[in-house]
């Protein structure tokens, strides 16, 4: 696989905890793909983008490494990108 959806992908990765809840999240406009807002739920993501997510409280910065067929567990989901934000690029090491 070399491509998924935006809002699969963001499940997968444990950003959100339901698939529609990530769907609502592009739609609304609080995630941008390689620096551009993108509201298509069902845009392709590939190895190497970065995607730039709003929460509530929080920005994250993520860059895609990887897919997955299935929704995992937080340890595999952590598998699928690398963490761009500065303050949280020595937290994710051990």
């Amino acid at each position: 696989m070399d491509r998924q959806r935006l809002d699969k992908w963001l499940w997968h990765a444990r950003v959100v905890k339901a698939r529609t809840s990530a769907a609502e999240l592009v739609a609304s406009g609080h995630v941008r793909l390689n620096g551009t807002r993108e509201k298509s739920p069902g845009h392709a993501v590939k190895v190497g983008d970065v995607i730039t997510v709003a929460l509530d409280n929080s920005v994250r910065v993520l860059k895609v490494i990887g897919f997955a067929e299935r929704r995992g567990d937080a340890g595999s989901a952590r598998e699928l990108y690398e963490n761009l934000q500065a303050g949280d690029l020595q937290a994710g090491k051990e």
